[in-house]
């Protein structure tokens, strides 16, 4: 791993060099680059690919130069480091998702379709999960959508800070499902090595767990197969509006 690449993987204590990227400020315009055609879209979305293929802790910005064919010095004029670039591709991930206020139905159908987008988004990119759960900085995708998201309460009787609670809690719940369901030992985790590393768990713990000193787990399994993932994300998600949509009537602005 290069020098750059050992300094990025430190913890980075300062994010004005990722936010002057995200929002473009003092941004340096080369006017020529260490190859034709190479552009930090192109960097970023290369890191993408990187992750997509092999995984967040593959990437390196060594691995993003060999996608690209150049020498890990070039990207430098492009991104500052490791820390920026991981903040350039969530950003991106979250410019390529729908908006809540471009959906159809009224407030409660647009909020249920966009956590249903990031839980589904979040299932399929697991790396995005832990990008958006470590310091995620706010650039103008992410701005936008939150303000979308905000739009979408408008005029329903709740206040400022309410709104904001809201679309707050709702992410909370996504992230914290997609977490338990993409860990590779949780039940929503998918793969041979899953299902191995659970059917394993599970001889074991009726080999020597005596079930009766728990009647209450016991009687909760004795009805069948345990909830999936997406159960349990459903159920929770329709609660959560459920008792939104209550304090909305009261307030006389829930239609």
């Amino acid at each position: 791993m290069t020098t750059h690449d050992n300094a990025a993987a430190e913890p980075d204590n300062d994010p004005t060099p990722a936010l002057k990227l995200l929002w473009g400020v003092d941004e340096p315009h080369p006017s020529r680059g260490p190859r034709q055609g190479l552009t930090r879209e192109r960097v970023v979305q290369a890191a993408i690919e990187v992750a997509e293929a092999e995984g967040l802790a593959a990437l390196s910005m060594r691995r993003v130069a060999q996608r690209l064919e150049v020498g890990t010095a070039s990207l430098y004029t492009y991104v500052p480091g490791k820390p920026e670039l991981l903040a350039l591709m969530l950003d991106a991930m979250i410019g390529d998702g729908v908006l809540p206020h471009t959906l159809p139905g009224g407030w409660r159908e647009q909020l249920e379709a966009a956590a249903r987008s990031d839980w589904e988004g979040f299932r399929r990119h697991p790396w995005i999960l832990q990008l958006a759960s470590d310091r995620p900085l706010p650039g103008p995708n992410l701005m936008a959508w939150f303000d979308s998201a905000l739009s979408v309460l408008e005029g329903t009787g709740l206040t400022d800070a309410e709104r904001f609670t809201v679309v707050e809690g709702i992410d909370g719940l996504v992230r914290g499902m997609a977490r338990n369901a993409t860990d590779p030992a949780s039940d929503g985790g998918p793969g041979e090595s899953a299902k191995t590393w659970r059917a394993t768990r599970d001889a074991f713990l009726e080999e020597h767990v005596d079930f009766g000193r728990y009647p209450h787990f016991a009687a909760a399994l004795g009805v069948g197969a345990p909830p999936g993932a997406d159960e349990v994300f459903e159920f929770g998600l329709r609660r959560m509006l459920d008792g939104v949509e209550g304090l909305m009537r009261e307030r006389g602005g829930a239609d």
